[in-house]
């Protein structure tokens, strides 16, 4: 296994990867062009595994500046993603530590993530790497999409 930065020719793995994450949503869109500007950005982190040369999941790692602890950033998580035939073999396990890695390097306060509430097994993953479900609620109002994609959220 593998965890590296995506580049511009991981997108159509990218994209199908997020298609299994928002099945039925004709908005997911992911670009050569997109993944070549993130690849080189210093407070965005676009990840993906590599396991027997193919990419088989992906997390999006963002690094917010903050006016909490002086100039402390803090870590979110957004579009984590493993492939189901993948699942369970520690891909998911390498792509958080590698996100929690690189918001140590960074001296991050936090890192946080929203789950879909359908999505038990989900919840349960992240609890086993260390993430309290419990103390905190997670709100979402979804702009620039249409009516229907809102509602799925």
């Amino acid at each position: 296994m593998n965890v590296r930065r995506a580049q511009a020719r991981d997108a159509q793995a990218v994209q199908r990867l997020y298609q299994v994450l928002v099945p039925g949503d004709a908005n997911v869109s992911v670009t050569p062009e997109r993944l070549a500007t993130l690849e080189h950005d210093a407070d965005n982190f676009l990840l993906v595994l590599e396991r027997d040369a193919e990419v088989c999941g992906t997390l999006l790692l963002t690094l917010c500046l903050d006016a909490m602890y002086r100039s402390l950033p803090f870590g979110v998580i957004e579009n984590m993603v493993v492939s189901p035939e993948a699942r369970g073999s520690g891909c998911g396990r390498a792509l958080m530590a590698e996100a929690e890695r690189i918001a140590r390097e960074r001296h991050c306060t936090k890192l946080m993530l929203l789950s879909n509430a359908a999505r038990p097994e989900a919840h349960a993953f992240y609890a086993r790497m260390g993430y309290d479900g419990e103390r905190k609620r997670g709100f979402v109002r979804y702009l620039n999409r249409t009516a229907p994609l809102a509602a799925k959220g």
